[in-house]
């Protein structure tokens, strides 16, 4: 009986370990975004991060974007431009757990490396050339990169820092898709010398071995008001 229990035990614990390695699946068929929260308390349910419309007002619309074909504004310091299209922009993506991206390069543009701490990405190239690449997690780092041409895909594991650059002389198109409606982004540059308020100069110039001036020099240059 004992060790009839203890399989039992052991069996459930399995189980909710697994049920609770990804992401639960809807409940229902969608939850649309509300973009008011005015009349929540009348009219919605919170789920994950985000107020459910009341399925009888959803329309059509909820679940529409127009505009990808239209390129982003490349006029800029990296020379690139990402068109996000996730639930803030398309409330239907709203618990469905994917989104997508189109990103424009300039000639030797770059989208400058960062991370997307809650998704993966898949990209394909619409046109153009672009190197691209990831790296492992310590102790490894282990760089994997490649280039990729029209029609070529590769994908970017979540959380790994990773990058796209335009190694040609025209411009550059890119789709990218995302297992999450938020995967979120953090660009390294910005997120390490522009953070708001700054880090404390002496904890970059131990971290990264420079000297002083040039981690406020870096702060400066990456500052922005927010």
């Amino acid at each position: 009986m004992r060790k009839a229990y203890i399989v039992t035990v052991a069996l459930f614990a399995l189980a909710f370990s697994v049920a609770s390695a990804s992401d639960p699946d809807p409940l229902q068929d969608f939850c649309v975004a509300l973009k008011d929260y005015s009349d929540y308390s009348k009219s919605a349910v919170f789920v994950n991060g985000k107020f459910c419309k009341d399925p009888k007002l959803v329309k059509p619309e909820d679940f529409f974007f127009e505009g990808l074909n239209i390129a982003g504004n490349t006029d800029n310091k990296v020379g690139s431009n990402v068109t996000t299209v996730n639930v803030d922009t398309l409330p239907g993506l709203n618990t469905l757990g994917i989104s997508l991206a189109r990103i424009d390069f300039a000639p030797y543009g770059e989208n400058p490396p960062h991370t997307h701490p809650r998704g993966t990405e898949i990209l394909v190239v619409l046109e153009g050339t672009l190197f691209v690449g990831f790296v492992t997690s310590n102790p490894d780092n282990r760089l994997f990169t490649k280039t990729l041409n029209k029609g070529d895909v590769f994908v970017f594991p979540v959380g790994l820092i990773h990058f796209q650059f335009n190694v040609g002389k025209t411009n550059a198109i890119a789709i990218s898709g995302l297992s999450s409606q938020n995967a979120g982004v953090i660009t390294i540059a910005d997120a390490v010398f522009g953070s708001n308020p700054p880090i404390n100069p002496n904890v970059l110039t131990k971290a990264f071995q420079l000297d002083k001036n040039v981690v406020e020099e870096l702060q400066k240059e990456f500052g922005v008001e927010k």
